[in-house]
């Protein structure tokens, strides 16, 4: 995949299962490094190694990242997320977030979740509304372009169970939400980039 020749700003990058999403961040991560001996790029890890597979699957990243992009360094923050963009961006450092999708799992879906009765349940919910809104005010904010990876899941079929259908709904809001504050969005299919939005700085 290349690359298209336009500046590299804070961008939203949505797409399916290995769309080629995650591949887009970490060239764009690449181009900046290119770009200038000053430039740095981050990426804020949000998967957790839940079992056996996930962690196999997170060790190939890295296997995997490390060869392409050596200078991308990786933090891992699962739910803090706000606060590690907040800390991590500066006007020479390129933030990559990877991805929004389970950061929302990890909030509205936690471990441990289905034992909670309808108090914490809602004291849960009001915790993710506000980590949602410094998020979006930390990418606001953002001295450097910050890259944002997420999933488009609600192309499918209505999903069966009322959670699911919950995750679903809040995972589109999230989505909406950040596209406001992202000057360029990026869908992707197939390992090629639509471009959904493009303003002009």
């Amino acid at each position: 995949m290349t690359m298209p020749h336009a500046a590299i700003t804070t961008e939203l990058i949505l797409g399916g299962q290995k769309s080629g999403k995650s591949r887009r961040a970490e060239l764009l991560a690449r181009d900046w490094l290119a770009q200038s001996g000053e430039h740095r790029a981050v990426l804020i890890a949000t998967g957790e190694a839940w079992d056996d597979e996930m962690r196999e699957r997170i060790a190939r990243h890295q296997r995997d990242r490390a060869l392409r992009v050596p200078g991308l360094q990786t933090v891992e923050e699962p739910r803090d997320v706000a606060a590690a963009v907040a800390r991590l961006s500066t006007a020479h450092t390129l933030v990559v977030v990877d991805c929004l999708t389970l950061w929302l799992t990890h909030w509205t879906m936690p471990v441990g979740a289905e034992g909670m009765n309808f108090e914490q349940k809602q004291a849960l919910a009001l915790d993710w509304k506000a980590q949602a809104a410094m998020f979006l005010e930390a990418v606001r904010q953002s001295p450097g372009p910050v890259v944002l990876v997420g999933n488009e899941i609600g192309l499918g079929v209505i999903p069966l169970g009322r959670e699911v259908r919950a995750f679903v709904d809040a995972l589109g809001t999230l989505n909406q939400q950040v596209a406001q504050v992202c000057p360029r969005v990026t869908l992707m299919a197939a390992g090629l980039p639509l471009t959904l939005k493009e303003t002009c700085s």
